[in-house]
């Protein structure tokens, strides 16, 4: 499994757990991380449904104006990285502002512009959006902060783009417990602007998911709430409930000097996990001993401890 397992021990607390990028891990299952850009078996799909959900809901791609240039720094660094890492499968050549592109798992051969939208024919950051399964959020840096000023996210765990962009990124992450009194955002946030161009870092984070949703945002909460609700009763629990890790690497741009933010997600159910013996033992360990206030801002309280005692059943 390329599964990149998040727990190093039996419990959990927030922290930055920051590496640098790319580098390979191995798992009791496999291993992960040889890439910044990781595509799987399920890369069409999921390009497949980005795009049913920036059609259903144009907010969930945003960039204010002074990001555009951001945005095409976004695209220039992303595409060498792809046909760097898939050379068999993508190819890139840059003279001077004019680009060409191959994508063979899209069909797609491209000529364009640097700096030209219409030589794209789509939005640029929808265009970048539609050739990677990570979601995307650019911070710009001024008057001593990061803010949160574009992106393409689409599968997000329990937040919202459209309510968060144009926020400070102390701002954004003003509901988590722990993190503000251990100054771990304001560390996280002084670690990010000191980032120098080209550098890549990653970390990971994780939360569980009824069914295998990637869509968890706020901005869709009805479709799926409900479920969080009442899957502690469902017989069929083990294979619907669902471990959701996030890869996010961080990645200082050369010209404009922003911060990208990408956030890869993976879903796993617990029958799954249940396959790998370390596996099924350390996650029932971090989520029997999970505090209840991590627990409650995760969305874990109703279904942690039946979770935790599946896992650790002799």
């Amino acid at each position: 499994m390329t599964l990149p397992f998040p727990f190093p021990a039996d419990q959990y607390r927030y922290g930055t757990n920051v590496e640098a990028a790319p580098k390979f891990v191995a798992t009791e299952a496999g291993g992960w991380g040889a890439r910044v850009l990781d595509i799987d078996a399920d890369y069409a799909s999921e390009l497949a449904e980005r795009a049913r959900i920036v059609q259903r809901d144009p907010s969930r791609c945003q960039t204010l104006e002074h990001m555009r240039p951001a945005v095409w720094d976004t695209i220039t660094t992303l595409l060498p990285i792809l046909a760097t890492e898939y050379p068999d499968l993508m190819a890139y050549t840059r003279d001077g502002r004019h680009c060409t592109w191959r994508n063979d798992l899209l069909g797609l051969s491209l000529e364009f512009t640097v700096g030209d939208d219409s030589s794209l024919g789509v939005d640029p950051l929808e265009f970048i959006s539609g050739q990677i399964q990570d979601d995307i959020a650019i911070l710009d840096e001024r008057e001593g902060a990061l803010w949160l000023d574009a992106g393409v996210v689409t599968f997000a765990a329990d937040w919202c783009l459209g309510f968060d962009v144009g926020m400070r990124f102390a701002e954004i992450h003003g509901p988590v417990p722990r993190v503000h009194g251990e100054r771990i955002v304001s560390r996280a946030e002084q670690f990010l602007m000191h980032l120098q161009p080209g550098e890549t870092f990653r970390r990971t984070n994780w939360s569980m998911t009824v069914d295998r949703r990637l869509d968890t945002s706020t901005d869709v909460y009805p479709e799926w709430g409900r479920d969080r609700r009442l899957i502690e009763d469902d017989p069929n629990f083990a294979d619907r409930m669902h471990l959701r890790v996030e890869v996010q690497h961080l990645i200082r741009l050369p010209t404009s000097g922003a911060i990208l933010f990408l956030v890869r997600t993976y879903l796993i159910s617990l029958a799954e996990i249940a396959t790998v013996p370390a596996w099924r033992e350390r996650v029932g360990r971090v989520l029997e001993e999970l505090p209840e206030d991590m627990a409650e801002y995760k969305g874990l309280t109703r279904f942690r401890h039946q979770a935790a005692d599946w896992l650790l059943a002799p």
